[in-house]
Order: C-alpha cells, then sequence, then structure tokens
C-alpha cells in the first residue's frame, strides 16, 4: 500500500505545471469534449504506467536492494531536476486531425513516454518488486494531475503554475536528497 500512495502523490505532483498537463489544456480548449479527452488521459496513462511498473520490477530482479534505493532516490533527483529546469513551449498539435479523443491519446502517450514518472512508477516497481501497487498509484496520480487541465482549460493561465511546478520540484528534490544520504548511509 506505501508503493501505492507513494506513487500517487509523486505522480500527480510531478504532472504540476508539467507539459502533459499544458498540453491537456490547449486541447481542452481546441476540442471542448472532456469526456473523450478524459478517457484518453485514462488509457494512455494506464498503458505508461503498467509498461514502467512492470519494467520496473524486471530491473528489480536484477539489482541489489542498495542498488535499488539509489535507483529510487536518483528517479526522484532526476524528476525534481526536470521540474525545476527551463520549460520549452508546449506543441499543441495543431496539426492534428485525428480528433479529440486519438490526439489526447497519442499525444499524452508521446509526451509522457519515459517521462519523470515513468521513471518514479518504475523505481517504485523494483524497490517494491510488486507491479500492481505502483502501477495503480502511478496511473492513479497521473489521471489526478492531468484531469483538472481538462475541466480547468483557459483558468489553468489564471493559476502560478512555474511556482507550483517549482515548489514541487523542490519537495521531490530534498526527498530525493534525504533518500541518497540514506542510501549511502550517510544519515
Amino acid at each position: 500500500m506505501e508503493a501505492f500512495v507513494t506513487t500517487l502523490l509523486l505522480a500527480a505532483l510531478v504532472n504540476a505545471g508539467d507539459r502533459s498537463q499544458l498540453l491537456c489544456a490547449a486541447l481542452a480548449l481546441r476540442f471542448d469534449r472532456p469526456g473523450q479527452m478524459i478517457a484518453a488521459i485514462v488509457i494512455a496513462s494506464g498503458i505508461g504506467s503498467a509498461l514502467a511498473a512492470f519494467g520496473g520490477v524486471v530491473v528489480g530482479t536484477w539489482i541489489s536492494r542498495d542498488a535499488l534505493s539509489l535507483f529510487y532516490a536518483l528517479s526522484l533527483l532526476f524528476a525534481a531536476a526536470g521540474m525545476l529546469a527551463w520549460r520549452r513551449p508546449v506543441n499543441v498539435l495543431g496539426g492534428w486531425k485525428i480528433g479529440p479523443f486519438l490526439t489526447t491519446l497519442l499525444g499524452i502517450a508521446i509526451v509522457q513516454l519515459g517521462d519523470k514518472g515513468q521513471f518514479i512508477i518504475a523505481a517504485t516497481a523494483a524497490r517494491s518488486h510488486d507491479a500492481l501497487w505502483p502501477l495503480l498509484g502511478g496511473w492513479a496520480g497521473t489521471v489526478l494531475g492531468l484531469v483538472p487541465a481538462v475541466v480547468l482549460r483557459e483558468r489553468m493561465a489564471e493559476l502560478p503554475l512555474t511556482a507550483i511546478r517549482i515548489s514541487a520540484g523542490i519537495i521531490i528534490l530534498l526527498v530525493g536528497i534525504t533518500l541518497v544520504l540514506l542510501a549511502f548511509g550517510l544519515i
């Protein structure tokens, strides 16, 4: 259950102000089909979370427990670095003429493939040697992080997304640093 709660919270945090969330808001403005978009988000994030979780379990069988602790800590440090780094503008997929469902499904799948949330899900699954709880937590957290952008649409521009993203990045960075120090036995 710890793996579920951890990945849920972290996946929701890493999507705060992220490209995926901004893409969802832009597509919601473009299509005005929230039901189709939410269904696409649920499917795309579910597939991505499953790939990450099962990949993490495989990696978890290859490396030692100490290395797994370091892998988990590094996934958080890299996620924080990604959140604190400069953001390039989001491609709103304006040339895609395949409708709201497929545009959202493929857009989210592509943007999130190998994204920081995927690494956190994989690292949690590797550490816990269980795919189910990290998969479900990461999936729920991703949906929790993206669906509000579809619902809020243009009101997303009123939120201090940069401050939210940087604050979340600092929190994850501090947790990651603490876990690195623990992995090396320094605290």
